[in-house]
């Protein structure tokens, strides 16, 4: 073997790809610019310059899209259509994602079994045998040259805090460190890698830009990881469905692919022959959009017929209304208490057990339901692949989260998102203009009223018949977004989570229709706007 040339290795990694495989919106059919098999076309073209590259998945391929919803609950015959696309793709290896417990353990070993490649965790283990529950906690690939790769799966710790318990039922979730320290220390100095790559399905408790803190939970570790085990070359994250190319911590070269396959990662790790061992002399990494790239044909033809079924079976009744949960206008329906969203927010509570949930009409598509209910009727309502998180909050944060929502509305503009425009109180000037950071509340009684300043719109605040206790602590359900404070909900930020419920929205939705077969559409008018007589004429 020749060892006098420097040699580059090369690592692509997908994370967070959550069922995605082809470019379509399935809530109207609409083409979007997502999907493994426009990752696939990359990682041909990539292959092609360099035919050892090492292909990792970081975690929470199994869930996310009809098409995989599909296949886990109605028609499972077959192997995995994701597993299917991810062979043909010659993944090195992937990792245990949090979302990948979503459908049970039974769901998840057939995939992993029907995988031509290991699935990795390191600190996921067996309750009984402590040693990794999936059997593989690292690889190593042996490249040109006899260069050798260690590649570790971490993920988070967090899952319990998520997952249904009977889902990872003889499972324990260590912390990523102990478990990474052993097997870093054990791949350098006995195995001798000459590369050492974490992929740890988590992300960072620090804000990227300014190293701040921003969480403590021990969700996402990735600068605790980089800090205390400095002997990684890079850290492969994900997760939080960000897009992060070249951070560095501690030497340690960090990167994420965002999500839902709109970007490949690109490593690049040059390699030094200096006598007769190799040393990593650089590190460089690439974000490859996706979004200008053409779909893999010979993938989607592997996977039509799920495909087929899939959209079959989106346009198939699940349920059905009795009464109206029709949306007609989109205004009246965020002035008044209505049928649709609380329909919604009862959802929200029934799964979060809870007395008190907030929720949004997300844009101005959203049609309600009309007497025949189908899955594509959900997701069209639906748009977010949001989860749901139960905080505790006081009485004074309800109330400052309604008049949070109250700025929405301005005199003179119909349907108003919210504004940046003079005429808005300081207090109110940096609110996102979108109309999903309108709550509408289940379980209080509230009026707004809009003749009254901004800060000052809440007039009625009651909790069972009597008024709200300032003081007094709440457990409220809402979409993960909102409880971490999102839109500008900063009254939320840093609350006590009690529970989450870590199955997306949609699907909840979808198998509350089925279950109940038949929804009444009924509402008991536990809220409303009142405002001028010509307070939204333009």
């Amino acid at each position: 073997m020749d060892k006098s040339k420097n040699y580059k290795v090369v690592i692509l990694e997908t994370s967070d790809v959550h069922g995605a495989i082809f470019p379509i919106d399935y809530s109207d059919n609409t083409r979007k610019e997502v999907g493994l098999s426009k990752i696939a076309t990359l990682v041909k073209e990539e292959r092609e310059k360099k035919e050892d590259l090492i292909l990792i998945d970081n975690g929470d391929m199994l869930q996310g899209t009809p098409l995989i919803y599909h296949y886990a609950n109605i028609d499972n015959k077959g192997i995995n259509p994701l597993i299917k696309v991810m062979n043909i793709m010659n993944y090195d290896a992937a990792v245990i994602g949090n979302h990948e417990f979503n459908y049970g353990k039974d769901f998840l070993n057939n995939a992993v079994g029907d995988s031509k490649f290991p699935w990795l965790s390191s600190n996921i283990i067996d309750k009984d045998t402590r040693r990794p529950y999936f059997g593989r906690p690292y690889i190593i690939k042996e490249l040109e040259n006899g260069i050798k790769v260690g590649i570790i799966g971490s993920t988070t710790k967090y899952i319990p805090n998520w997952e249904d318990s009977n889902n990872i039922k003889g499972l324990d979730f260590l912390d990523v460190i102990f478990p990474l320290k052993t097997f870093v220390s054990y791949l350098k100095n006995v195995e001798k890698v000459d590369v050492l790559i974490v992929s740890y399905h988590g992300g960072y408790e620090r804000n990227i830009k300014n190293d701040e803190v921003i969480s403590e939970t021990g969700e996402n570790q990735a600068y605790e990881i980089c800090e205390n085990i400095p002997e990684i070359d890079v850290l492969l994250t994900g997760h939080q469905h960000v897009f992060i190319n070249k951070k560095m911590i501690n030497g340690v070269l960090t990167v994420s692919p965002g999500y839902q396959g709109k970007a490949l990662v690109k490593v690049e790790i040059t390699l030094e022959n200096s006598s007769g061992s190799w040393k990593v002399v650089d590190k460089d990494s690439k974000l490859l959009d996706t979004e200008q790239v053409k779909e893999d044909e010979n993938i989607l033809n592997q996977v039509k017929d799920y495909e087929k079924a899939t959209q079959k079976w989106l346009d198939t009744p699940i349920g059905r209304v009795e009464g109206d949960m029709f949306i007609n206008n989109h205004l009246e329906t965020r002035l008044k208490d209505n049928a649709f969203v609380e329909f919604i927010n009862k959802v929200q509570m029934k799964y979060a057990k809870v007395d008190i949930s907030a929720t949004s009409l997300f844009d101005n598509k959203a049609k309600g339901f009309n007497d025949g209910i189908t899955m594509r009727n959900v997701v069209s309502n639906y748009i977010y692949p949001n989860t749901l998180k139960v905080i505790r909050i006081k009485g004074e944060d309800i109330k400052e989260a309604l008049e949070r929502s109250a700025a929405y509305f301005q005199k003179g503009v119909k349907d108003n998102t919210y504004s940046k425009d003079n005429n808005i109180d300081s207090k109110y000037k940096n609110m996102k203009i979108q109309p999903y950071n309108y709550d509408m509340w289940e379980g209080i009684d509230y009026k707004l009223d809009l003749s009254k300043p901004l800060g000052e719109r809440v007039v009625l605040l009651n909790y069972k018949n009597a008024k709200l206790d300032m003081d007094k602590e709440y457990d409220v359900v809402m979409n993960n977004y909102r409880a971490g404070g999102g839109g500008d909900y900063d009254m939320f930020k840093d609350k006590p989570v009690i529970r989450e419920i870590n199955i997306d929205m949609s699907e909840l939705i979808a198998d509350y229709i089925i279950k109940k077969n038949v929804i009444k559409a009924e509402f008991d008018g536990n809220w409303e706007v009142i405002y001028p007589k010509d307070y939204f004429d333009d």
